[in-house]
C-alpha cells in the first residue's frame, strides 16, 4: 500500500511529540525514566528491525558522526553512554514545541522520503531551526518507521 502524505505528517508529528515527552520526563522524573521512555519509543519510530538505519545527528562528529543502530541512536538523544562521550542528550534540552515545514517529499510504494525544516522551541521560547531529511519504510504492522534520519543546522553565509 502506497504511503500517503498524511501518514508522513503523522510520523513527523509522532517524532516531535516523543522529543517533547522525553524532555518533560527527564525534567520531572530524571534520566532513568527518560531513558526507559526513549528506549521503548525508538523501537516504534525507527526501523531497527530492517537492519542498519542511516542516522546522521545534528550535533555529532568525528568517528561517531553516523549512527546505524539503536545504541548509537539512543545515546545521541539521551546521552549517558561512555561509548559516546560527546553525546549530551539532544532529547533532554527542555523542548516544548516541535513544528515542521515541508520542502519536498518522495513516495514510491512502501518507501517515502521527506525533506524540510524542523523548528524546535525550548523552555525559554528560543527557536532552533534544523534541516532534516527522513526516510520511511512501512513495517509489517503497517506503521511507518524511520530508516534514514539526516539532520544539520542551516547553512549561513
Amino acid at each position: 500500500m502506497k504511503i500517503s502524505e498524511i501518514e508522513i505528517s503523522k510520523a513527523r508529528q509522532a517524532w516531535g511529540e516523543w522529543l517533547i515527552n522525553t524532555s518533560s520526563t527527564f525534567e520531572n522524573e530524571g534520566i532513568d525514566k527518560a531513558k526507559i521512555l526513549a528506549n521503548a519509543t525508538l523501537d516504534k519510530l525507527y526501523g531497527f528491525e530492517f537492519g542498519p538505519i542511516l542516522f546522521k545527528p545534528t550535533l555529532s562528529g568525528g568517528n561517531q558522526t553516523f549512527r546505524i543502530d539503536k545504541e548509537g541512536t539512543l545515546s545521541y538523544f539521551i546521552g549517558h553512554n561512555p561509548k559516546y562521550p560527546s553525546d549530551s542528550g539532544f532529547a533532554l534540552k527542555s523542548w516544548r514545541e516541535c513544528k515542521s515545514e515541508t520542502s519536498s517529499l518522495f513516495v514510491e510504494n512502501n518507501i517515502a522520503m521527506w525533506m524540510g525544516r524542523v523548528l524546535l522551541t525550548n523552555q525559554n521560547g528560543e527557536i532552533v531551526k534544523v534541516d532534516k531529511s527522513w526516510g520511511y519504510k512501512r513495517s509489517s504492522n503497517g506503521s511507518l518507521k524511520i530508516v534514514l534520519h539526516h539532520s544539520s543546522l542551516p547553512y549561513e553565509a
